[in-house]
């Protein structure tokens, strides 16, 4: 048995194999959480003309200066502009023209008088109320400029991204294939969700939990069904799926039992097997595998365990791979609201519960424990060096789903 390393030098193995997904033009409705990997400078204006902000009537303002409530101003109405349908193209001095939300200001108009200020004449409008220079007209460029840089190289794309992508008129955009992740669960004793149980069978939660975690990170997922405690078993299964996989995470038979069979079908193949100090999450095993030399990272089968392990090693190859920076969540500093013990030479990662600047430790420190883990919003990290903390002192927690 190697001795153990720290999950930051093992995290740092992983990272060093895992290479970036290459890069192709994708439809902007398909990129949603990935890093874009070009910079995209707007080709037109927004708004890329003068444009009403209000329903009402364009005018000269220099037409309707004198309008108030007592001396009104009347105008003839000379047409209607539609957004969309913009087919008057002027108005003369001394006219109005109705205008809707959005839709180009004619020349010879500087600014918008809305319906309120009008008694919403058609022939000819009664006006009550002047304007302030250039009031309801969006400007062109107003917005965003011809050139500007909308989104930057290495901007991970949200809805908000997209949405400005399409304003800009951009279909596709350069960004990395998402990762092809799949998914080994092993165990004799795991059951699918649905199925009766026996006497010693479980269902396999982490299949699952690990396919969620993926397709959260914003990679695809193939879960593959569950794996008996046989290595000729196991290679098959593996070997049957490296053709569609980018990365493969298995969870169980990592361990120095008798029927850890990952441990057994990969050691012989080149695959790193031993202990990370951290608890959750001790024994690991990572390499690569196969004639593409595909990564695979073999995870602890506790379903916290396997979570843990997913949050500090599979989640970071995830965004390297898509180019996704920082590769880690954010970790900030919270007051823990009770005393927590922690195993001397290990970082302990117990699940929390934070809330104004307060954690709580939620469901105890075993790895068994899916239903705490449940209800945590995140990690409380406790480094190797500190065996007792103290309630109300301060501690690093890493927020989940961030």
């Amino acid at each position: 048995m190697p001795d153990p390393i720290s999950p930051d030098d093992y995290r740092a193995r992983i990272l060093d194999a895992v290479e970036p997904m290459p890069a192709y033009p994708q439809p902007i409705s398909e990129c949603l959480g990935l890093a874009i990997a070009e910079d995209v400078h707007a080709e037109v204006a927004l708004p890329s003309f003068d444009n009403s902000a209000m329903d009402g009537y364009a005018v000269r303002r220099q037409d309707v200066l004198t309008a108030a409530p007592d001396t009104p101003v009347h105008l003839p109405v000379v047409g209607e502009i539609g957004a969309g349908r913009a087919t008057l193209l002027a108005v003369p001095p001394g006219t109005a023209a109705k205008i809707m939300t959005g839709a180009p200001v004619p020349s010879g108009a500087d600014c918008v008088v809305p319906y309120e200020w009008t008694d919403r004449g058609v022939a000819q409008v009664v006006i009550s109320q002047a304007p302030e220079e250039a009031q309801h007209v969006r400007p062109a460029g107003e917005d965003v400029a011809v050139g500007d840089l909308v989104v930057a190289r290495g901007t991970v794309l949200g809805p908000r991204h997209v949405g400005l992508l399409a304003a800009v008129g951009r279909s596709h955009v350069v960004a990395p294939a998402r990762p092809r992740v799949v998914i080994l669960s092993t165990g004799t004793e795991l059951r699918e969700p649905g199925e009766p149980l026996g006497h010693d069978s479980i269902y396999d939660a982490n299949s699952y939990l690990l396919a969620a975690c993926v397709r959260q990170a914003g990679a695809l997922a193939y879960r593959v069904g569950i794996v008996p405690d046989s290595p000729r078993a196991f290679l098959d299964a593996l070997e049957d799926q490296l053709v569609r996989a980018d990365l493969v995470v298995t969870s169980g038979g990592v361990s120095a039992g008798d029927f850890d069979v990952v441990k057994e079908a990969l050691a012989p193949r080149g695959v790193w097997f031993g202990p990370v100090s951290m608890q959750p999450g001790k024994p690991q095993g990572f390499g690569l595998v196969g004639e593409d030399r595909t990564p695979i990272l073999t995870l602890p089968g506790n379903s916290v365990s396997s979570f843990v392990s997913f949050e500090q090693f599979v989640l970071p190859a995830l965004r390297r791979m898509m180019g996704i920076e920082p590769v880690m969540r954010p970790t900030v500093a919270a007051r823990i609201t009770h005393a927590v013990h922690s195993p001397a030479g290990r970082r302990q990662f117990l699940r929390g519960n934070v809330e104004a600047g307060a954690v709580t430790p939620s469901g105890g420190p075993g790895s068994h424990l899916i239903g705490g883990l449940a209800d945590a919003n995140c990690l409380i990290v406790i480094p190797e060096e500190t065996a007792e903390v103290q309630a109300g002192s301060t501690v690093d927690i890493v927020m989940l789903e961030s």
